[in-house]
């Protein structure tokens, strides 16, 4: 899994590359630390590279929302696949996040 990260004034964009499974999710989730704790601002996933999610994948979206949420920031999810709409569909995702 590959995670690049480019911030631009009050908009940072993570890119997502690869499979957000659960031994990704720890590099993953260590790369996802600074974006936390500076979150006040817009934070888009692209998602559009990003084959599959676990679990382990879904905990690192929510706590990056609620990072966000607590410091007047937001998080937009962009450009799923249509089996990880799937996944967010099933567990309530959908109604939790901004999808563009």
């Amino acid at each position: 899994m590959e995670v690049i990260i480019n911030k631009e004034d009050s908009v940072t964009t993570v890119r997502l590359i690869g499979r957000l499974d659960t031994p990704a999710s720890q590099d993953v989730a260590q790369s996802f630390e600074p974006l936390m704790s500076d979150a006040g601002g817009t934070t888009v996933l692209d998602c559009s590279e990003m084959s599959y999610i676990s679990s382990s994948g879904l905990r690192i979206f929510l706590s990056m929302r609620k990072a966000a949420a607590s410091q007047g920031g937001k998080v937009i999810v962009k450009s799923i696949s249509d089996d990880i709409r799937q996944v967010f569909m099933m567990t309530g995702f959908l109604n939790l996040f901004e999808i563009q």
